[in-house]
């Protein structure tokens, strides 16, 4: 079941990451604006209700919004990516594990995380541990 669950979860996540593509894409937003443009032709033609060519403007204005944000969404998120990317090869002690993220599931990025989780115990504990060695040697020193 687990196994069914997360080819699933792949299946998905490739589809998502296609669509993303798809809609961050300037051809994409070419045809969307042609469609537009061709359907506030048609509908200025062919009525004469105010409300409604109003409506069909705001909601085509706002469908063509759709792909402007997707496309400068997909653009960031690539320059963060490589950024992100040449902090974590520039550093010689970093986990190069964490690079192309993107491309991990939602599950792998969880297990990802967990790994640093620990790590952050173990380190609160390691400081805590300092702490309390510290605060025992000021008191000798006091007395």
């Amino acid at each position: 079941m687990k196994d069914i669950y997360f080819s699933l979860e792949k299946n998905f996540e490739a589809l998502v990451a296609l669509a993303t593509k798809v809609l961050g894409n300037s051809i994409t937003f070419i045809l969307a604006c042609c469609l537009v443009l061709f359907w506030w032709i048609n509908t200025l033609l062919n009525s004469t209700n105010l409300h409604q060519n109003i409506g069909d403007f705001i909601f085509g204005t706002t469908f063509l919004s759709l792909f402007i944000i997707q496309k400068s969404f997909n653009k960031y998120s690539a320059l963060l990516h490589l950024k992100v990317n040449e902090l974590i090869s520039s550093h010689e002690t970093a986990n190069n594990s964490v690079i192309d993220t993107h491309k991990k599931t939602e599950h792998e990025i969880i297990e990802l995380s967990k790994e640093y989780i620990e790590t952050d115990e173990v380190t609160e504990e390691i400081i805590e541990e300092l702490t309390n060695k510290m605060n025992e040697a000021n008191t000798d020193n006091q007395i």
